[in-house]
């Protein structure tokens, strides 16, 4: 007998490994592990890891629905003035919200068009290089931007230390002190490790 097995597209995404990253004395956040298992013909890279924090889940979710305005996007977890990240109990709330909401936005074939998820998912640069990214305004495509991050992954380069002393402006979400408007590693972090970032309320 002969069987034939009929491969079903599956896309498994976990939010783990919650972490304090110290950006100074007085600043402090938590960013997130997300693992990407998938054997689906959408994603450049078939395994990735990255590390998010809450607010660049708050943009992928404005991008995304300003997007694709006909659908009505998950909610994340709510942004509440109580929240401690020195309380497991909230911190495990918020990554159960976090990837409740990427599991649904995954199972969406619109959204997953949309490259701004992918190099959510699958790079570690920063919304303002993402956007540029996307709108054509840098040397490398998406592709090679998911590819270039694997590359650097495998090797885990010394992470530059000029990052931690990069941006102190409030109003940016920038993880990175690159322009976005070149391949500079710099744009691309290393592996799971977290970038710098500023304070996250």
């Amino acid at each position: 007998l002969i069987f034939i097995m009929h491969l079903q597209e599956f896309v498994t995404v976990l939010v783990r490994d919650p972490r304090i990253q110290k950006e100074d004395s007085w600043h402090s956040y938590i960013d997130y592990e997300i693992f990407i298992h998938t054997n689906s013909i959408c994603f450049t890279r078939k395994t990735s890891c990255v590390r998010r924090r809450y607010r660049e889940f708050v943009w992928l979710r404005q991008r995304l629905q300003s997007n694709a305005v006909l659908i009505q996007l998950p909610e994340l977890p709510s942004k509440t003035p109580f929240f401690n990240m020195n309380n497991p109990n909230h911190v495990d709330h918020r990554r159960q919200g976090l990837q409740e909401f990427l599991e649904k936005i995954l199972q969406d074939a619109l959204l997953l068009s949309d490259s701004r998820l992918h190099l959510f998912l699958q790079t570690q640069l920063s919304p303002e290089d993402m956007e540029a990214c996307v709108s054509g305004q840098t040397k490398y495509s998406v592709a090679d931007a998911i590819h270039s991050f694997a590359s650097l992954n495998r090797r885990f380069p010394i992470e530059d230390e000029e990052r931690k002393k990069g941006k102190n402006d409030a109003d940016s979400d920038s993880e990175s002190s690159s322009s976005g408007l070149g391949p500079s590693d710099d744009s691309i972090s290393c592996g799971c490790k977290a970038s710098p970032a500023s304070e996250e309320p």
